[in-house]
């Protein structure tokens, strides 16, 4: 079968855009296919930072041909009733649809719409541009002339070429031909932009992917991570050092070469006099290079990795060099800080009254820092107080989750040595201390230490464990490849920074519009969706001060992460009520429904489920909404059929209703596909629009009971066919 080859080739794409971007291309091409009525064996993307590619193997080369049969009204319906039918058909007149008879219903029209099927080539050059012009980026430019019209294509980088190929192995590939943007698309590509940027033309992926790596370029990022990891590790065991691992680094290198050279560069020994952690960031932030530690001691050396995008002649000596002197001037700048850090504050009496207000210990550095940061009002934004304030805030919604947060958790904590540490006053002291390090010196000039230097006071200082791993781990996570904390005292600390931060704003009415979002409360919200979610917590968002209106904004960030995740959209929708607050349970809710509907029962019960609410929608705008949402009489069934299916649903509600309080959601969706059998019976032998008005209204108010017993879990309506 034919094999398709999509490539968009750009300027450089920022590495933290490349992987969905990526799987955007694939999830979009892929589904408008699927949509067309082609199937495929399967279908891989790649991405550089230069392009985006996507493998779809075994494409079938043309839609099969269709008919659809779309039942009508009865041949003596009112006029408005067949031309409605008509339209929606696509039919001139009665005279080109068929009658059929049905021994209760009657003669009926039913509409016959064949459709011939399209090649893949038509299709794929229908889809391609609108997935182009549409592309999701979260940032995107215009470029060329000033006077491009308003509605010329944007992308992340300046768009260079399209390539597009298909057709089988035993033939030779066509274009397939289209426009996006003014390119047109071919079967030309490039190489590395230093090492072979010249054009060659491509056939089929394989030979794409071999003739690419002539070129100095390693199409799957997977591979660039792994050749990365390997070398860096020889390379420091070459040099008597080991390699300190860091998967988000490594992650963001691989995004940023195309063929990846493995170097090694140094620093004046002098510089380790600065904390390990400083070091560590201050290279990773501003070279993206890996520190080296040594196997013996576990302490930093002198020498770090780092990662080129070319093969130098000398070897990449040079680089390593200007790589190092960067890094040099970096930590100058962090040892002088640190070192004058170290003094104790001027005036210390001063600050008694700040202290006081958050119990502070004036004899240490940390608490030293926070009753500055107190006593000198730094404002945290104008409308919200000052950095104290929040401090302040913070630590007594710490102090609320903390208990939460250990018993989700199961974690017992060690107690202080010589006197017991209750959870609370961990948390407590946690938040005290958190903005403490804003307003030391090497923060000021190194921002992507905060946290980590006070950390680093905090052990210094004799703090508990949990104290200082609350201080460092209280911002994160801050990007999708950081790791959340796990400590339930920097678990509570963290989500309280969070949830007072987006409360805050939300309560001042500063929130995110479309783009722009200069608080980070995007990136907030999806922390907190993090943190709760994979340490398993069950938390009532709503009981912390989280306005209706917040909530709503956690249920769209939700659906974006677990749409990452894989999750289906309209699963999502499908459970989510207004007033659900209770993250873990809505993901349960999402995954036992998941689980449902890969059933062949479960399939069969939505269509079954869809069908009944289809039919009480069409009603209800006739009789007006929940005119059916009433007790069945049973005096009026008369239908064996209908009989079970009344008795089914009032069954399985009880039972329904028993899972869902001991927030068993796998279990009560599997009893809710026992409707499956009375549901196909009821449809299969009851007519419910029945002549008798009563006998009707009793029929549609079993299909209400059925559409209430399923919403006791998700609206099925919501979900997709």
């Amino acid at each position: 079968m034919p094999d398709l080859l999509v490539e968009l080739f750009c300027e450089e794409i920022p590495a933290r855009m490349q992987r969905r971007a990526a799987t955007h291309l694939r999830e979009a091409l892929t589904g408008a296919l699927v949509d067309a009525g082609l199937t495929y064996e399967g279908a891989r993307d790649h991405v550089t930072p230069r392009r985006l590619t996507l493998d779809v193997r075994g494409l079938t080369a043309r839609s099969a041909d269709t008919t659809e049969e779309r039942k009508g009204p009865r041949v003596d319906a009112p006029e408005k009733a067949l031309a409605g039918f008509l339209r929606g058909a696509g039919l001139a007149s009665v005279d080109e649809a068929e009658v059929r008879s049905d021994p209760k219903k009657g003669d009926f029209y039913v509409a016959v719409i064949k459709r011939e099927g399209r090649s893949a080539e038509e299709i794929v050059a229908e889809a391609m541009p609108a997935i182009i012009r549409d592309f999701p980026w979260p940032k995107s430019m215009r470029w060329g002339a000033p006077s491009a019209e308003p509605g010329a294509l944007r992308w992340v980088r300046p768009l260079q070429s399209i390539l597009c190929t298909f057709g089988p192995e035993t033939e030779e590939p066509v274009v397939i031909d289209f426009e996006a943007g003014g390119i047109r698309s071919g079967n030309v590509t490039r190489g590395h932009r230093f090492h072979a940027g010249e054009a060659f033309t491509v056939r089929r992926f394989d030979d794409y992917a071999a003739e690419l790596e002539k070129r100095f370029v390693i199409i799957d990022p997977q591979r660039r991570k792994e050749m990365i990891a390997a070398d860096a590790r020889n390379l420091a065991f070459a040099n008597g050092v080991e390699l300190v691992e860091d998967d988000a680094l490594l992650d963001e290198v691989a995004g940023l070469v195309e063929w990846p050279v493995v170097l090694m560069g140094e620093f004046e020994r002098e510089f380790l006099e600065i904390p390990d952690e400083v070091v560590r960031l201050t290279i990773k932030t501003n070279q993206k290079c890996f520190v080296c530690r040594d196997p013996a001691t576990g302490n930093l050396t002198n020498k770090f990795i780092l990662v080129a995008n070319i093969e130098a002649s000398d070897g990449g000596a040079e680089i390593a060099r200007g790589n190092g002197k960067v890094v040099r001037a970096r930590l100058a700048d962090a040892l002088h800080f640190w070192t004058t850090d170290q003094a104790d504050l001027p005036d210390l009496e001063k600050y008694r009254t700040s202290a006081e207000k958050f119990d502070l210990d004036l004899k240490k550095p940390l608490d030293q820092r926070m009753a500055k940061l107190d006593h000198l009002g730094v404002t945290f934004h104008a409308k919200l107080g000052t950095q104290g304030e929040r401090v302040a805030r913070i630590a007594a919604l710490a102090e609320e989750l903390v208990d939460i947060i250990a018993d989700a958790m199961e974690t017992d904590l060690a107690p202080i040595e010589g006197e017991g540490a209750e959870l609370r006053d961990l948390a407590r002291r946690a938040a005290h201390l958190a903005k403490a390090d804003l307003t030391t010196e090497i923060v000021g000039e190194f921002p992507e230490v905060q946290g980590a230097m006070g950390a680093t006071y905090a052990v210094l200082q004799g703090e508990h464990p949990s104290v200082a791993r609350a201080i460092e781990d209280h911002y994160k996570p801050l990007g999708p490849t950081d790791s959340v904390p796990t400590d339930p005292v920097a678990v509570a600390v963290a989500l309280a920074d969070k949830l007072d931060l987006l409360t805050g704003f939300w309560a001042i009415d500063e929130k995110p519009t479309g783009s722009k979002d200069p608080y980070a409360l995007r990136r907030a919200a999806l922390g907190v969706i993090r943190i709760v979610l994979e340490n398993g917590i069950r938390l009532a968002l709503a009981q912390h001060h989280v306005s209706a209106d917040l909530l709503s904004f956690f249920h769209d960030r939700l659906k974006v992460w677990l749409r990452d995740k894989g999750a289906r959209h309209d699963l999502i929708d499908a459970v989510l009520s207004e007033t659900d607050d209770d993250l873990l349970i809505i993901v349960r809710k999402v995954e036992a429904l998941q689980k449902l509907l890969d059933s062949e029962t479960g399939a069969n019960l939505r269509v079954g489920t869809e069908r009944a609410l289809n039919i009480l929608a069409a009603e209800e705008k006739k009789d007006g909404a929940g005119a059916f949402d009433r007790p069945v009489d049973r005096a009026l069934l008369a239908e064996p059929a209908e009989k079970e299916l009344a008795n089914v649903i009032e069954a399985v509600a009880g039972h329904v209703d028993d899972h869902v309080a001991r927030e068993d959601y796998e279990g009560a969706f599997a009893v809710l596909a026992e409707l499956r059998p009375a549901v196909d019976a009821f449809f299969d032998a009851v007519m419910v629009n029945a002549d008798d008005a009563k006998v009707r209204t009793n029929r549609l108010a079993i299909l209400s009971g059925l559409r209430t017993v399923t919403r006791k879990l998700a609206d099925f309506s919501r979900i997709a066919g």
